[in-house]
């Protein structure tokens, strides 16, 4: 073994933890960087519609930086940062991770499940306000400098949210690495802005007690609870940072929030609390206010290419979660394309980033300014944090076997948190929180819809199926012609004999040398090591039955993994391979198990979702796909 200097790997592995910190900054942080921009003026001029006081203010002021740390320092970056499923967060994986821990004929199985997916339905929703309102947020610095500008606000929003979304096919492998980097300086902005404000009005300090917190909500209950649908604003991307976790780990994670983000926020809305404290006329706009008029167009630049990057991280998050989902059968398979060859969590999904840029579009349009989005924004983010809190529970007596006095208490505390934040929130609905509650709506019943209709085909086809075992064995009585060649028949964990076989004997006669039948398997874990991929079995007659085993974060790239067989005693030629796949068509019955709509709907998401061929990544000219008709 080649000796290396002493404390040689000590120090690579601090330039590695440098290098993720820094990175992280750009990824996780964007989000809940950005929100100085609106989050103070919501409180007094927006859906807070506070009145503007001394008083009021210290109190929201420290609300805000009490709300950092037990919310988004204690909640998540100290304790859910330790929720992993291997090295991932999310909804999805806290999901999955909680099932671990039970079968799935118990009692809670589905409920969890049912909890999870309206989780990430959520957060499809708030994907939506969150590039909305950040971009609108900073285009509106252009009226702070000039009226002039009030008419073009929209459409200069609009075409950069159509930029951003029309370059992420190219991927962030060649501008990821300087999102980081600029986060750190809109950071260190924030805090000098905030400093110099402080400096003006340092009487704002006195925001860092929580007795002032305290005593605005004990002295004025209805009206704090009224502006708490305003304060979460300043809490926007707590769950994106849980979410990020699998891309850096939770260490770069923690080092960034305490070193940098939550200084760097803190001095921002003191500051920002010391110029209302100090000019009150400032109120309309806060944020491009702290260094007078001069600095207006260079704060709408920066803030620009911030929200971009926020935005940005909350449209991978996006890609990311639909791949989870789709891995966990909740979702059809749709193209998936990896923009990145060294990094696998880079992907882009068409299909996802069109929609979602339809959606923003017409938020922005039906809204018209970020102060109205801010009436859309924290009902759907404040429910997923609500969920993540129920799991919490699970993870701490299940996985961490803590005791259950304990198990309760610390999500009992979060949860009373939550549930104020999320009635808070409910006030909003009809002001526009309905706009990111109907898009979670419908991606809810859309995976339920997608799911149940594949436990109904499964279903039928277990009730149809031929065992292959003894069909293998009445079929080799009186042997078919084989023919030279490898056959690779896919083949469904419930099916027994997959209907191409049949059609392939019944209407050409034959049988390849060598036949091998694989079925794919998804594991609710979010990685499969290599070495637990694959499994062999010998089923006589040159028939094998072949098991591939992947995570539902794991690409899906049945060739590459075929290539691992070797190790087994086992090779393929793709040019002598073929692949034989059943193209399903699925038939409505009056006992279906579901209701009609939910049928048609299943019905017509199949017929546009993905080809196994393509979403397997199964060379097309080597694929021969038979029709087979299912019944639901």
């Amino acid at each position: 073994m080649e000796n290396k200097p002493a404390g040689e790997g000590r120090g690579v592995e601090k330039s590695g933890l440098a290098a993720l910190t820094v990175a992280s900054i750009g990824i996780v942080y964007g989000d809940i960087g950005t929100s100085p921009l609106y989050a103070m003026r919501a409180v007094f001029s927006g859906t807070g519609g506070l009145i503007l006081t001394p008083g009021n203010l210290l109190g929201i002021v420290s609300l805000i930086i009490w709300g950092l740390i037990g919310v988004v320092s204690v909640k998540y970056v100290l304790i859910m940062l330790r929720a992993d499923n291997r090295g991932e967060g999310g909804t999805l994986a806290l999901m999955a991770l909680a099932h671990s821990a039970m079968s799935r004929k118990s009692r809670l199985y589905y409920p969890l499940l049912a909890l999870g997916v309206l989780g990430a339905s959520l957060f499809y929703g708030d994907s939506v306000i969150t590039p909305a309102i950040s971009i609108l947020s900073a285009v509106e610095g252009l009226e702070v400098a000039t009226p002039m500008f009030r008419p073009y606000v929209i459409p200069i929003a609009l075409a950069i949210m159509v930029g951003l979304y029309s370059l992420q096919h190219k991927g962030t492998a060649g501008i990821g690495r300087w999102f980081g980097p600029i986060m750190i300086v809109w950071f260190l902005a924030l805090a000098a802005m905030g400093i110099v404000n402080i400096v003006a009005a340092p009487e704002v300090l006195w925001a860092l007690n929580p007795w002032h917190a305290f005593v605005f909500i004990s002295h004025n209950p209805g009206t704090a609870f009224i502006a708490l649908s305003a304060v979460v604003l300043a809490f926007t991307g707590a769950e994106t940072l849980y979410a990020d976790m699998g891309h850096f780990g939770p260490r770069p994670i923690r080092r960034a929030w305490f070193r940098l983000v939550f200084p760097a926020l803190t001095l921002n809305y003191l500051g920002q609390g010391g110029l209302l404290l100090s000019d009150p006329s400032t109120l309309a706009n806060p944020f491009f206010r702290q260094l007078g008029g001069w600095s207006i167009y260079p704060l709408v630049f920066m803030s620009t290419i911030a929200v971009v990057i926020a935005s940005q991280a909350t449209i991978s998050g996006a890609f990311s979660i639909t791949k989870q989902a789709i891995g966990l059968g909740l979702l059809p398979r749709m193209k998936i394309v990896y923009t990145s060859e060294s990094e696998m969590g880079q992907i882009y999904i068409p299909t996802v980033n069109w929609l979602q840029m339809v959606a923003v579009i017409i938020a922005v349009v039906e809204f018209r300014s970020s102060t109205n989005l801010t009436g859309a924004y924290g009902v759907a983010v404040t429910g997923a944090m609500l969920i993540t809190t129920v799991f919490l529970f699970f993870i701490m007596r299940y996985h961490w076997k803590r005791n259950i006095f304990l198990s309760l208490a610390v999500p009992l505390l979060f949860a009373v948190i939550d549930v104020s934040l999320l009635s808070s929130n409910t006030l909003k609905i009809k002001s526009g929180g309905w706009f990111p509650i109907a898009i979670g709506i419908f991606i809810y019943v859309l995976m339920m819809t997608w799911r149940r209709g594949r436990i109904l085909v499964g279903s039928s086809q277990k009730r149809h199926a031929i065992p292959l075992d003894s069909f293998l064995q009445s079929l080799f009585f009186a042997p078919p012609q084989r023919i030279a060649g490898t056959a690779i028949f896919l083949r469904g964990e419930n099916d027994g004999v997959p209907q191409a076989l049949l059609h392939n004997l019944s209407h050409n006669k034959v049988l390849h040398e060598r036949v091998f039948f694989l079925t794919v398997h998804v594991e609710e874990v979010p990685w499969v090591p290599v070495s637990e991929r694959i499994q062999i079995q010998e089923l006589g007659y040159e028939c094998y039955q072949i098991d591939l085993y992947y995570g539902f974060k794991d690409e899906v790239d049945i060739p590459r993994t075929l290539a691992l067989c070797k190790d087994h005693g086992y090779t393929f030629d793709m040019m002598s391979t073929s692949f034989f796949i059943s193209r399903q068509t699925f038939i409505s019955t009056p006992a279906s198990g579901m209701i009609r709509w939910r049928e048609h709907l299943f019905i017509w998401v199949s017929r546009n979702a993905r080809s196994a061929a393509d979403y397997y990544r199964i060379p097309t000219n080597r694929v021969i796909e038979l029709g087979a008709r299912v019944e639901i």
